[in-house]
């Protein structure tokens, strides 16, 4: 019985919600979350998840964990964490504050987990969806999730005329040859 069980079960903290150790704590104001990052040369990622997800569960579980996927994030992104049904108060960009469960429908977050990924400057009266320079919703394997990370993180999305993130992946995966279409 004890075979069934993952090795590195993910933590679950207070509120139901799974917890990393890159995972940061800050006050939810987009704007300060936003030049933090960018003062440690990282890109800020909102993370939408929800107690009881069993697709945050396997993303926490199966993907998180990979050392080349947590040591991605770790050195390369400002990851704060959002509660879909949560009371916590955010300030998004336009300078609107309101709970994350008020947030997540302004926002029209629908599913968990959902990634949003910024860009370094935003506007002020963006809202972060307006300003999101990708979004991934639902749970992916690990090369999936990894080349997603690393597009946004080499702004492969501003090239002009260079590859969209599925052509990119696709090629991810030729470049793999690893068996796997992920």
């Amino acid at each position: 019985m004890l075979l069934a069980w993952p090795l590195a079960a993910a933590e679950l903290g207070d509120d139901g919600l799974h917890k990393t150790p890159w995972m940061r704590d800050t006050f939810k104001d987009l704007r300060e979350d936003l030049e933090e990052a960018n003062a440690e040369d990282k890109r800020l990622m909102l993370m939408f998840e929800q107690r009881g997800c069993v697709y945050c569960t396997k993303m926490h579980e199966e993907v998180y964990p990979a050392s080349e996927i947590s040591e991605y994030i770790e050195e390369n992104y400002f990851v704060v964490q959002l509660n879909l049904h949560g009371d916590i108060e955010v300030t998004d960009f336009d300078g609107e504050t309101l709970s994350e469960k008020q947030m997540a429908r302004k926002w029209g977050m629908l599913f968990t987990p959902t990634l949003m990924f910024l860009p370094q400057e935003v506007a002020q009266d963006a809202t972060a969806p307006q300003a999101a320079v990708a979004m991934m919703p639902g749970a992916f394997g690990k090369g999936t999730t990894l080349d997603m990370l690393t597009w946004v993180n080499e702004e492969r999305y501003a090239l002009e005329g260079v590859e969209d993130f599925q052509r990119y992946h696709a090629r991810m995966i030729q470049e793999r040859n690893n068996g796997s279409t992920d």
